[in-house]
């Protein structure tokens, strides 16, 4: 994977992944072979196949076809939406890639996943997640009201809200996503596995860098709520309804309201293993 190093004002410099080291072309590729067995098993998924993938010539305007159709509202139809869509993704590839590496990654850590066409079917976190590479992306372009009209729209139609703002590497699964909140200067680096209900939020009325910074390869669980300009460390893992004020070292698993740690992990990388016990190897 090729990644960019950045500065942000709280000096703590991160790892924020360009999309690379995966093939987009055999992914697209794939979808598609998915969309045709889809159209001769259940044809009455067809109109939605056919005009998301079968129709398309490039994963980018597959994208800009799913997300106008999920997000299309009376004040911007979709014969509007699409086109803003498609055309920010056509015109940004390492957002196609990284949002490529974000649907093999659902499809490889989720074992209700059975197919990779599914997240692009059916799943709001990946959903949610590629309308907010577009709204992140008009916000760098100072495009910041359209940005925040998106922002509006997703958290309406997929119950998940991303401040545009916010800064989300590549390889990210958001798994079932129902209330996952993220705010305005939080940070997740790459393969980041995120249960629902998971809030990275600040803690007041302060200014300038207040919500927490993720690193890689950190597994937070269902209604974690990680508050504060804290650190979860490397491959470290939240467990399931922990209130997070303190930052977590790297490879360490904290649970409880407040949060402790509780233990060390066994495995490398949380997030690939998505193991929600917290039962691990205890420091000696």
């Amino acid at each position: 994977m090729q990644h960019i190093q950045s500065q942000p004002a709280s000096k703590n410099t991160v790892n924020l992944c360009r999309g690379g080291g995966i093939d987009v072309a055999s992914v697209w590729q794939t979808l598609r072979v998915e969309a045709a067995r889809i159209l001769e098993e259940e044809p009455l998924l067809g109109p939605l196949v056919e005009d998301v993938i079968l129709s398309r010539g490039t994963l980018a305007a597959a994208l800009g076809a799913r997300l106008s159709r999920r997000l299309a509202r009376t004040d911007m139809p979709r014969p509007c939406m699409e086109p803003l869509f498609s055309g920010v993704f056509e015109s940004h590839p390492l957002l196609v890639r990284s949002v490529a590496r974000d649907l093999v990654a659902m499809y490889e850590r989720d074992p209700a996943c059975f197919s990779p066409l599914e997240p692009v079917l059916f799943f709001k976190g990946f959903l949610a997640l590629s309308t907010y590479r577009v709204s992140h992306q008009l916000w760098q372009d100072g495009r910041r009201w359209l940005a925040l009209y998106l922002q509006s729209i997703a958290s309406e139609s997929f119950a998940v809200d991303i401040h545009p703002a916010a800064r989300i590497g590549c390889g990210i699964l958001l798994d079932h996503a129902t209330s996952f909140v993220v705010g305005e200067t939080a940070i997740i680096e790459d393969d980041v596995s995120i249960l629902h209900e998971v809030t990275l939020g600040g803690t007041g009325k302060e200014t300038g860098d207040r919500h927490p910074i993720v690193r890689s390869g950190v597994l937070l669980g269902a209604g974690a709520k990680i508050l504060g300009r804290v650190v979860i460390g490397t491959g470290a893992k939240v467990g399931a309804g922990s209130v997070v004020l303190t930052d977590v070292p790297p490879h360490t698993t904290v649970a409880g309201v407040p949060a402790v740690i509780v233990g060390e992990l066994g495995e490398e990388n949380a997030a690939a293993e998505m193991n929600q016990q917290l039962e691990r190897k205890t420091r000696q």
